[in-house]
């Protein structure tokens, strides 16, 4: 296996001819999609001394600087915890909105690239996909309901990608749930960003096909688990964990999933939590061929089938991390007002929800935030479907500000 020589260059001192192997800071912070590669352009060069990035680690051993390699050698630190605890402080949901707005802009960028990569036989490492990761962990760590709740909102063509960021952010904030350590919850993440890497193999016909599939078509997209794990396992840099969830993602706990049909105990914890988050992102965001379900009714029909297709209770604490009425929801209250929800509340059943229409009087209100946990006067009485009330600005209520599809 190559060395890895490792020496920390401010970015000031950055030359062309250094490979950079990763940058100091966020991912988010420098304006790169992917982190090793060899620095050739002026314009690279411009642009990682304009961002925020203050220093970078240059692999002497793949540059092509001659006096680099007479340098001395700094031996790279161990890497950190996902994010310094300041940057888990938590956020308000406005606050954390508009991080989450500029985070699933890159992301969408970096995982296109990396599925566009994969269709050509070009997944050489999974660099950009780490770095990626840690930045929806910091986001979901500090308020998960913002960037989960974005990330569901996707266009047709988007779909796989986008996908692929709001299955990452629904493991993170599952993984957060259950407790586990930070070790755990990268790969839980690093798992729901790439569970899906193998439909780079799925001819896009296929994928954004708007009427139901053939037997044939069916069974090209069942292999995508397939050719994803023997993709990662190529790659030599992702872990077991990742590596099953990849495989495993569509097995069932009775046993009729997909490919192996494993089932109960069978089947990894990780596999199981991805066949979860995997499922409530599909039916709650729009597909070619269906519309999507209010994030409410997802978790209500879900758990009808918990059992069956989940585990019951990796289930109870999926639920207890995005709600029992997720943001995005529309419930009716008991004075007959209707109201979008636009963060939870410890207590499951007593969100905050933006109140917005009159049942009674048939008519759209002044928007007002209320916090259910703590008002008697009002709670929450039934879902509703949004399609029947026809409102075209849910989105934007619950965001405070236009959003668009991803």
């Amino acid at each position: 296996m190559r060395a890895v020589m490792l020496k920390r260059v401010p970015v000031a001192d950055l030359t062309l001819g250094m490979f950079l192997h990763r940058f100091d800071g966020a991912w988010m912070d420098h304006p790169f999609w992917r982190q090793n590669f060899l620095l050739e352009s002026a314009e690279d060069l411009g642009r990682i001394r304009a961002s925020g990035v203050q220093a970078a680690w240059i692999d002497m051993a793949r540059s092509v600087v001659p006096e680099l390699a007479s340098g001395p050698q700094t031996p790279e630190p161990a890497k950190p915890a996902i994010a310094a605890p300041p940057r888990r402080t938590p956020t308000g949901m406005d606050d954390e909105l508009r991080t989450a707005v500029k985070l699933c802009g890159q992301a969408r960028e970096c995982i296109t690239t990396v599925f566009e990569a994969a269709r050509m036989g070009r997944l050489a490492d999974s660099s950009a996909a780490r770095g990626l990761v840690e930045d929806v962990c910091d986001s979901v760590l500090r308020n998960p309901g913002a960037l989960i709740s974005l990330a569901r909102l996707k266009t047709a063509d988007s779909y796989t990608y986008m996908h692929s960021v709001a299955v990452c952010a629904l493991m993170v904030s599952l993984a957060a749930q259950l407790g586990l350590d930070e070790a755990q919850t990268r790969d839980a993440g690093l798992a729901g960003l790439l569970h899906d890497i193998g439909k780079a193999k799925v001819p896009l016909s296929i994928l954004n096909k708007p009427g139901k599939l053939t037997n044939e078509e069916f069974d090209i997209v069942r292999s995508h688990p397939e050719h994803g794990h023997a993709m990662l396992l190529a790659c030599g840099d992702v872990g077991e964990p990742v590596l099953d969830a990849c495989l495993h993602h569509h097995e069932k706990m009775d046993g009729s999933g997909y490919p192996r049909r494993l089932q109960g105990e069978g089947i990894s914890r990780i596999a199981r939590m991805a066949a979860i988050c995997d499922v409530y992102d599909a039916v709650t965001s729009d597909r070619p061929y269906k519309k999507a379900w209010d994030p409410s009714e997802a978790v209500r029909r879900m758990a009808e089938w918990s059992g069956g297709h989940f585990d019951k209770s990796l289930f109870q604490a999926f639920v207890k991390s995005v709600g029992i009425y997720p943001v995005g929801s529309l419930v009716k209250l008991s004075s007959g007002r209707l109201a979008v929800v636009v963060e939870q509340s410890p207590a499951l059943t007593t969100p905050k929800v933006k109140i917005f229409f009159s049942t009674k009087a048939q008519l759209r209100l002044v928007p007002e935030v209320l916090d259910l946990s703590r008002t008697v006067n009002e709670k929450i009485v039934a879902r509703e479907d949004p399609a029947q009330w026809h409102f075209t600005d849910l989105n934007e209520l619950w965001a405070g500000f236009p959003v668009q599809p991803w």
